[in-house]
């Protein structure tokens, strides 16, 4: 396919980043752009590209060779690996530029797009913007139309000055994406932009991003918004993620938000709240899937198909006397569900038992986490109390998120290179 000399960078969102033997990098993330001091089209720096590992590296546009409908290619040579940070000089063009409120050709408009272009010197820049017209009339949309970069003025510092943007063009983009990706590209955005995305965000969204944030913008965004708003977002997230968010809280500010939850969805979170957080019983869901001995197996399934529930949740249908909400009544045993798939559905769980498997006591810690599960090859595993009753389940994504080292989830495993020099171009 061959390679574009102009691209818009919405379109840029997301494309795989491969090197000059075809081996994958990334993904693009977000288009680096100088700031403009003239009218003149500002030059593009370089790319933000997401490696596998969530850290977020600068790839200089003289290693691009290629830009194609769906994907990048680099030129060969090395770039430094070292985490991006954005400077003061620097746009971000979908974090901070897009949805920005401009006046094209002397009439109010949004900018959607912003097209870069590769110069005769073969440098790019960015020559054309993508502007929607403000009619004004009760919030209608008007059309949208493609101008040239010096024929829209509002825009050379923009962010500098602290001039309103909106998100629409963000959230756009974000219907589409992964939670942790979400999550991923807020935690690179300004703080400004940051709180308008999360103030746009509806609840259950917000609480499924929030869920997946390193716990200091966690506790940021938290502060953030008001506390209504904060005990909504944390009615949402998971009791397990929610409780260890309110872990990291002051007192004051725990107990404040825990007054304003509603007490059925509080109540779970307090009694996690009770262990350490390096314990099965800190670890675990209260809401693992439970059924009586008298369910059938295709009442067991449709438990399991629920699409919110996370993979390892679903992976085991645990099986008590009433009630059948944590803490249950006697523990019976558990049905997996691969078993769950070569039963008749007529059949009850009661036959399909597995009552061999051993439980863990709240008070395990991770050592012990950490065997019972190369143990037993589970995903999931139940969770007693002392008198026999299931309190919750520990899932083998919430003890890894307590073993991998602190700051994984955006910024990737520690630095290969923290102690070795950098190999590729200094920034």
């Amino acid at each position: 396919m061959a390679a574009v000399t102009r691209v818009f960078v919405a379109r840029m969102a997301g494309l795989s980043v491969f090197g000059p033997d075809g081996e994958s990098i990334g993904r693009v993330r977000d288009v680096v752009a100088g700031l403009s001091v003239r009218r003149r089209p500002p030059r593009v720096l370089g790319l933000v590209v997401e490696l596998a590992t969530r850290r977020r590296i600068f790839v200089p546009m003289l290693r691009v060779t290629r830009i194609e409908a769906g994907a990048v290619t680099l030129a060969t040579g090395s770039v430094n690996l070292r985490q991006f940070h954005k400077r003061p000089n620097e746009l971000l063009v979908l974090g901070q530029l897009l949805d920005a409120r401009v006046s094209a050709e002397g009439s109010p408009a949004v900018l959607v797009d912003a097209a870069l272009e590769q110069t005769r010197t073969r440098d790019w820049q960015l020559t054309k913007l993508a502007v929607r017209d403000r009619t004004g009339r009760l919030g209608r949309r008007g059309p949208t139309r493609v101008v040239d970069w010096d024929q829209v003025s509002g825009l050379e510092f923009a962010e500098v000055t602290g001039r309103p943007q909106g998100v629409q063009q963000l959230l756009a983009m974000f219907d589409t994406m992964r939670a942790v990706d979400v999550a991923s590209t807020l935690h690179g955005l300004p703080n400004k932009r940051r709180y308008e995305v999360a103030e746009a965000l509806d609840d259950d969204r917000l609480a499924d991003v929030v869920e997946e944030l390193p716990e200091d913008d966690q506790k940021d965004l938290l502060d953030h918004l008001d506390d209504r708003r904060a005990a909504d977002v944390l009615e949402a997230m998971n009791p397990d993620d929610a409780a260890d968010l309110l872990a990291e809280l002051s007192e004051v500010d725990k107990n404040r938000l825990l007054e304003l939850m509603k007490p059925e969805e509080s109540a779970p979170v307090k009694r996690l709240l009770a262990y350490s957080a390096d314990t099965a019983g800190g670890l675990m869901t209260p809401e693992p899937l439970v059924v009586t001995p008298d369910a059938t197996i295709a009442e067991a399934l449709a438990l399991a198909r629920n699409p919110d529930l996370p993979i390892a949740v679903a992976s085991v249908v645990f099986v008590c006397r009433p009630p059948n909400a944590t803490p249950t009544g006697p523990y019976l045993g558990c049905v997996h569900l691969q078993r769950l798939l070569r039963e008749p559905p007529s059949n009850l769980v009661a036959g399909a038992l597995d009552t061999d498997l051993a439980s863990l006591p709240p008070g395990a810690p991770l050592t012990e986490l950490t065997r019972y599960f190369a143990a037993y090859n589970l995903v999931c595993g139940p969770v007693l109390d002392d008198e026999e009753h299931l309190i919750g389940a520990v899932t083998v994504d919430d003890l890894l998120d307590h073993l991998l080292p602190e700051g994984w989830r955006i910024g990737g495993l520690p630095d290969q290179d923290a102690n070795q020099p950098t190999t590729g171009e200094a920034r």
